[in-house]
């Protein structure tokens, strides 16, 4: 069977694949987010910036939540991490017996202006880990490996000082793209006023967490110039790129992507059969 699939479709399967193999579980939450969850149990303050109408879709009076709070298409996946922190910490109490780590693809919604860069929707992908004893060191080992599995072997990254008001210390870190270091993601330690908030002691556990978009992956990966393109409906963008199902059991199957130009539909398989699965 063959047809087409979108590029963001791609990665995101591979992104998920590469975090499984690490030992991560996929998370997931509603796009539809209350205040609480998307800004506050984040360390958000009162008057910061994302939370005016510039910069985030507020949902009207008459959409509010459960609690009659003021509701808006989630401008982040932390608000899942959130979720799933909380959620862990009902099910095994404030002395759990083990940690967990997750990650958390999905879309999110700000209000920009759209050009080549910027979408007013768009995915991302974020991640939490949670144990008795983490450091930064794990921080690092965990994306250096997750780029060297994306990009290649000799995928350069580096990790600059930041802030974020829901991690310390926090950083940026930059992938190397030819000449140019590009951000493509935010992190570092969570702040122990959210474990705290969670119903856990910080001197007993720690953990560290990680987010940055999907879309700028994809357009690096398959040489999308403009975001808008993928976005658009338009089929010129998906038709460069067949996919392919071959069949070895039941229960499992192989998917991937592979150029237009391939010679033919029976020698493209072939050198795809021995390929990750999804």
């Amino acid at each position: 069977m063959a047809g087409h699939i979108h590029p963001l479709t791609k990665v995101m399967a591979r992104i998920e694949r590469i975090f499984a193999d690490m030992g991560f579980q996929v998370a997931e939450g509603p796009e539809l987010e209350t205040e609480y969850y998307n800004f506050d149990a984040l360390r958000v303050a009162k008057d910061h910036p994302s939370r005016d109408m510039q910069d985030t879709f507020w949902l009207t009076d008459v959409h509010r939540g459960p609690a009659g709070e003021p509701m808006l298409p989630r401008t982040h996946t932390s608000s899942v991490q959130i979720r799933f922190l909380e959620a862990f910490v009902k099910k095994h109490g404030g002395n759990p017996p083990h940690g967990f780590k997750i990650v958390v693809p999905g879309k999110v919604f700000r209000n920009e202006a759209t050009d080549a860069t910027h979408e007013a929707e768009f995915f991302q992908v974020e991640g939490m880990v949670l144990a008795p004893k983490v450091s930064m060191a794990d921080l690092k080992g965990t994306l250096e490996r997750f780029y060297s599995e994306l990009f290649g072997a000799a995928a350069e990254v580096r990790f600059r000082p930041s802030y974020f008001p829901f991690t310390e210390p926090s950083v940026e870190i930059d992938v190397k793209w030819g000449e140019r270091w590009l951000e493509v993601m935010g992190g570092g330690l969570i702040h122990p006023d959210i474990i705290r908030l969670a119903g856990l002691d910080p001197d007993q556990w720690q953990g560290f967490a990680f987010g940055g978009g999907i879309d700028r992956l994809a357009m690096l990966i398959f040489g999308v110039n403009d975001i808008r393109d993928l976005y658009s409906g338009v089929l010129r963008l998906v038709q460069q790129f067949y996919f392919f199902i071959i069949n070895r059991s039941n229960s499992s199957f192989t998917l991937d992507i592979v150029p237009r130009e391939a010679l033919s539909i029976k020698e493209t398989c072939r050198s795809i059969q021995d390929r990750d699965r999804i």
